[in-house]
């Protein structure tokens, strides 16, 4: 019962995990903060295209 006990308490006490878990969220937030950007930058290069078509059609 007590190795079940320090097995237990051993793995409570491990903080080796943590780094993973830590750069998982930076990634994700990196992720997302790239597809936020491309969005933004894909909606105003639409809006440009349009725009250049408009001028040059004359429509």
């Amino acid at each position: 019962m007590t190795d079940l006990k320090q097995a237990v308490l051993k793995f409570l006490r491990d903080e080796e995990g943590l780094e993973t878990v830590e750069y998982a969220v930076a990634g994700s937030l990196i992720v997302a903060g790239s597809v936020a950007a491309f969005t933004a930058l894909g909606d105003a290069v639409v809006t440009e295209l349009g725009r250049l078509t408009t001028a040059i059609t004359g429509v």
